[in-house]
């Protein structure tokens, strides 16, 4: 390393640019707190970018009498909703019915059937669906997101792509979310609200002191180092928060997390309707397939145990295998390993809370706070996205009385860039910038209000054809766009930009990646120089 020097001093320094970490740094900026944030990678590159793109309450959870985390969930998804309409939306879940559903085996709601309906064999009954429905229905004082109701599959468009068997299903409310840009829009804000964001920089070490911690961060790309003071400690570490315990801050801790993968795989388009699919299996398991990104359907997850975080998790040909037999069994035309156009999967960390199985370990949160030997820390274990924001205000309760001063909640509602427009405006605003920029299609368009919201305008600036925007990097990929994303949301490469910021590696070429990433890495040498300079 290069020699090091001391830089600033803050209040909070938070470890880890996923959701937690970005959530919480927004939270406190916006309470007053000096906030610092390193991220050993890009934004959102690991567990906040492999989810299944849902803010939803967890309707199995019902079945681990997790009512806490599902209630937390439901009020959740609406408050979220009306502050990101631009990356959330929202969706209805199809969930067809037949007699050989099953139980996961390992839940409390199966153990007591099992004794008091022993003639039901593990499966679940309509009766119990309907009541988990109604519950769900009805925890989080559902105000915009319509009611379950029952569908008939032999009538309904949602029955044409499933087999003849499925003749009636439950249909309930959830939400869609574009999980990175939510990360990065987090980072943005919190930014914006006085916090230092610090991308590709590793945490090397943290030294304890009575009244301060010294973080030693390393940029990975100049490998120059520098240490922040900071009074207190965030760990929101993900999978790397029992790494981050023991080997970081060398602390004496028995608390972990239980490593669970979770992959996805995407293929063409399997069906012509907006809502989605909830699949029940006969291992007592579920999967969903989604409509995602217009022309293809998103088919996850599974769980299973990932032994190290340093490991990068990948799709295994066993689990690509799982999920097209799995969903087989309910489309009408089978799903075969050739039909997977992408796959991905990422680890979640989940608080060890010695389940039995990767299936039935808690996705509740908890937080720590060790104040062992001087300045505190506190821990982050577990969480879902769809209770990021909570979870930050429940960080506060803890962070706050060590500053001196109470301090009230106040992300509630409140816009993410972009989304500062009433929910239900999106064709509207999809229409005003096809009108103002006549050279745009309607996808492009549509495109654009999804991953910007109104900053869509300002991306796009004074341009009067497509040829003002720069280089085409295809795919309505512009160089305009590009340098926003370099300039505003932290991106660096192009994976960032084709995989995290947009979803493009869907549509792009080797070649157009490969031309992508040379153009950003010349832009990024442009900047040092004239930094320099």
């Amino acid at each position: 390393m290069r020699q090091r020097e001391h830089h600033d001093s803050v209040d909070l320094f938070v470890i880890g640019g996923g959701i937690n970490g970005c959530g919480i740094a927004r939270d406190a900026a916006g309470r007053g707190l000096s906030v610092a944030l390193a991220e050993m990678n890009d934004l959102a590159s690991a567990t906040s970018s492999a989810s299944t793109k849902l803010f939803h309450g967890g309707l199995r959870y019902l079945e681990y009498w997790e009512v806490r985390l599902v209630r937390e969930a439901l009020i959740e998804r609406e408050t979220l909703l009306t502050a990101m309409p631009h990356i959330s939306w929202p969706m209805r879940f199809v969930l067809p019915y037949h007699k050989d559903m099953r139980f996961e085996g390992d839940t409390p709601t199966s153990k007591i059937l099992g004794v008091l309906m022993p003639w039901m064999r593990g499966r679940r009954p309509a009766w119990l669906i309907r009541f988990g429905l109604f519950l769900y229905d009805h925890l989080g004082g559902r105000k915009i997101l319509p009611p379950t109701r029952t569908l008939d599959l032999t009538a309904d468009p949602a029955g044409r792509a499933l087999q003849d068997k499925f003749k009636h299903a439950f249909e309930y409310s959830d939400c869609w979310i574009e999980d990175s840009r939510l990360v990065v829009l987090n980072a943005r804000d919190a930014e914006a609200r006085g916090a230092q964001i610090n991308v590709q920089t590793k945490v090397i070490s943290a030294q304890r002191a009575a009244d301060h911690w010294d973080v030693t961060v390393q940029d990975r790309e100049t490998e120059a180092s520098r240490v922040i003071r900071a009074k207190m400690l965030v760990n929101a570490g993900g999978p790397w928060v029992g790494d981050i315990i023991h080997n970081t801050v060398r602390l004496n801790s028995t608390e972990g997390v239980r490593l669970v993968r979770g992959s996805h795989i995407v293929t063409k388009k399997l069906f012509d309707h907006d809502k989605c699919y909830f699949f029940q299996g006969t291992d007592g398991r579920i999967i969903f397939a989604i409509p995602y990104e217009t022309d293809f359907t998103l088919i996850g997850t599974t769980d299973a145990e990932q032994a190290d975080p340093s490991i990068k998790p990948i799709c295994t040909p066993e689990e690509k295998d799982y999920l097209c037999t799995f969903a087989s069994q309910y489309f009408k035309k089978p799903i075969t390993p050739a039909d997977i156009v992408w796959s991905y999967s990422g680890v979640r960390p989940l608080y060890d809370d010695g389940a039995s199985s990767a299936t039935a370990a808690t996705r509740d949160y908890t937080l720590k706070v060790d104040t062992s030997g001087g300045a505190p820390m506190l821990n982050v274990f577990g969480g879902k996205i769809t209770t990021y924001r909570r979870l930050a205000e429940h960080a506060l309760d803890k962070i706050m009385p060590f500053f001196g001063a109470p301090s009230k909640a106040w992300t509630a509602g409140v816009a993410l860039p972009g989304g500062d427009f009433p929910l239900g405006d999106v064709r509207r605003l999809i229409t005003e910038l096809q009108a103002k920029y006549g050279f745009l299609s309607r996808a492009w368009a549509q495109r654009l209000i999804r991953g910007y919201g109104t900053e869509a305008m300002q991306i796009l600036g004074d341009a009067a054809t497509a040829a003002d925007l720069g280089q085409d990097f295809g795919g309505t990929l512009t160089a305009r766009e590009v340098s926003w994303l370099m300039q505003k949301e932290f991106a660096r490469v192009a994976e960032d930009v084709v995989w995290r910021r947009t979803k493009l590696g869907l549509r792009l070429s080797p070649e157009q990646i490969a031309t992508l990433d040379a153009w950003m890495k010349a832009q990024g040498v442009k900047r040092q120089i004239s930094a320099a300079e």
